[in-house]
């Protein structure tokens, strides 16, 4: 199997990230900067503290954008300005339950600033792909056993998951639309629960688990029963950056076999209970957890996975690391973070690109 996550392609490649001081964000720039392309990020501030993007001093090694996706100017402007060969679009309100708080909000966020990137594409007159990042919960929900394929129909009951159906058809159409036998071309990609380290958003379950644990706490666990597909953080990265590469390549070869959306996910196997995950942590971490259920909190959706065929076969992607590998992955990076002074950024970098050239190692290997 080829392996297209390696400096011969991406050496000087100009890649343009939205929501780089992120936790994805910060996990892909620093891949793209070890890969030695020239990274420009788009983001609001981070919004955790800690933060992985800081933890990491990213914005020593990038060109470092503060601004809001929700401005159309600003992110035309930028696009024009550094005249990317590849966009990564992650800006999001990513939070389901605070898109109950703030549904304009997420909607405004994760429809309008997607539209908006894809307006600044539209400005380019050199070839660009951008692969745009949007969730497993943009499909219509149906609690399932089986998974979902990329052309299942798509919804959402809370604000985010329709929100994030409604950026996927936004996609599309401005693929059909605009970039039909042009320069510039655009797919989807979608993914979901992703864990690793440096997560530091609250309401996720494993960094909540990661918090109550140096605390020397017990881990609350809010649905201890509902089903997801853990997979981590690098491997839905390494599918978006194999994704980038393929459609790259094809676009200055004038084919095009790569559209549409692709799904990312882990095996079947690493579809587990919440409280299957609590267990494996505690397997790496001593420590215990309590049920925290609350009957009257808002809906969830308790079952989700996905099938990652078409990934498999168009682009030869497969999952690397299984579930036990995941959260020992996960944990590690953790439980050595928590040794760490907050201010030696190099130990930091040190950590999580070990992380990254372990995994990008696996990439080679059928």
């Amino acid at each position: 199997m080829e392996n297209l996550v390696t400096p011969q392609f991406w050496q000087g490649k100009k890649v343009l990230v939205t929501g780089h001081t992120g936790f994805k964000g910060s996990w892909l720039s620093l891949w793209l900067l070890n890969l030695g392309s020239e990274v420009a990020g788009l983001s609001l501030e981070p919004n955790t503290e800690p933060s992985l993007f800081e933890q990491l001093a990213l914005s020593r090694d990038l060109k470092h954008h503060i601004g809001d996706i929700r401005d159309l100017n600003l992110v035309k402007n930028l696009v024009q300005d550094f005249q990317p060969d590849i966009v990564f679009h992650l800006a999001a309100q990513p939070l389901v339950r605070l898109s109950y708080h703030e549904p304009v909000l997420t909607w405004q966020t994760n429809v309008l600033g997607t539209v908006n990137v894809l307006e600044g594409l539209k400005t380019l007159h050199k070839p660009c792909v951008g692969v745009m990042i949007t969730t497993d919960k943009c499909y219509d929900n149906k609690e399932w056993t089986y998974g979902y394929r990329e052309n299942d129909p798509l919804g959402g009951h809370d604000p985010y998951s329709s929100s994030k159906a409604g950026a996927e058809i936004a996609i599309a159409s401005w693929a059909k639309s605009f970039f039909h036998q042009v320069n510039i071309r655009v797919v989807s990609a979608r993914a979901g629960n992703v864990i690793g380290g440096g997560d530091w958003a609250l309401d996720r379950i494993v960094p909540d688990a990661m918090r109550a644990l140096s605390k020397g706490e017990p881990i609350p666990v809010r649905n201890p029963y509902a089903t997801r597909p853990w997979q981590h953080v690098l491997e839905p990265l390494g599918g978006y950056l194999t994704l980038a590469c393929q459609l790259y390549q094809e676009l200055i070869l004038q084919q095009s076999v790569i559209e549409g959306a692709f799904n990312f996910g882990p095996n079947l196997s690493s579809n587990r209970p919440v409280k299957a995950l609590v267990e494996e942590i505690l397997h790496h971490w001593n420590g215990t957890w309590i049920d925290n259920s609350d009957p009257n909190a808002p809906h969830e959706a308790t079952l989700l996975n996905l099938v990652t065929d078409k990934a498999y076969h168009t682009l030869n992607w497969q999952p690397r690391w299984d579930f036990t590998q995941t959260i020992k992955q996960t944990v590690s990076w953790y439980y050595q973070a928590h040794q760490l002074s907050a201010n030696d950024t190099n130990a930091f970098k040190s950590l999580t690109l070990s992380q990254i050239n372990t995994y990008q190692s696996l990439l080679t290997k059928n």
